[in-house]
């Protein structure tokens, strides 16, 4: 089975999009490519026909005008006290977005939200990374000095190479994309570097939640699949 996640940036072109692409077989996800700075998505997921499900970082369904959706209030309440609720997600703070439009491009293509044959699924990975290993609060990685962001990569990159003894999922890392969790690696990046770097993680990480849809694990959604929705895994995965 192939899946893909997408850690896909809000605002089209103005910013790249991550994509990890990767076989399931049982309970084994191998990586099979990662795009850590892609400008279009729907090229990269079009050239891959065979692709089942789709795990995406970004807010797929927006009715709302204002404000937060209901999914974003319904995760808040259940993760803000660990610090992992959503930024808002709105007609006004985007008019035209850009996920939406994916989502409805997948559609197109017979894919549907939360479905069961051909799927797709809004995921958001600070509360995922609590849930699956059993984390006090959100893991920080993404915001602050330099170093504090290569640390909290590290960290979390030595948390992903983990998924190799899961018991859930198998994550296996090829040798052409070990480099991605090396620390050595990580402590080297600065600036944009180090932005690529997250965003080709994150993806990993999107991927990774579509398989443990695939495999049906205990899950929580928050929302519907009108108004917005947000899929959150909750087993202990190590």
């Amino acid at each position: 089975m192939k899946l893909c996640g997408i850690d896909l940036a809000w605002q089209g072109v103005k910013n790249p999009s991550g994509i990890a692409i990767g076989e399931l077989n049982g309970n084994e996800l191998r990586i099979e490519s990662v795009y850590p700075c892609c400008r279009d998505v729907k090229a990269i997921i079009d050239s891959e026909p065979d692709i089942v499900g789709y795990a995406i970082d970004a807010p797929l369904i927006i009715n709302n005008i204002s404000g937060l959706r209901q999914c974003e209030k319904e995760l808040a309440k259940v993760y803000s006290s660990r610090h992992a609720s959503c930024h808002p997600s709105n007609l006004t703070l985007y008019p035209n977005p850009e996920p939406v439009k994916l989502a409805q491009h997948l559609q197109q293509k017979g894919v549907k939200h939360l479905g069961d044959r051909q799927w797709m699924l809004e995921c958001y990975p600070h509360p995922t990374l609590i849930e699956i290993f059993s984390l006090p609060e959100r893991l920080k990685y993404k915001k602050g000095k330099v170093v504090e962001r290569r640390n909290g990569q590290t960290h979390l990159a030595n948390l992903l190479v983990s998924l190799e003894f899961s018991p859930i999922v198998k994550l296996i890392i090829p040798e052409h994309t070990k480099h991605i969790f090396s620390v050595e690696y990580i402590k080297s990046l600065r600036g944009s570097a180090l932005k690529r770097n997250e965003d080709a993680i994150d993806s990993v990480i999107c991927l990774y939640i579509a398989a443990l849809y695939a495999v049906g694990v205990t899950s929580k959604t928050f929302g519907n699949s009108i108004d917005g929705y947000i899929w959150i895994p909750c087993t202990k995965c190590v």
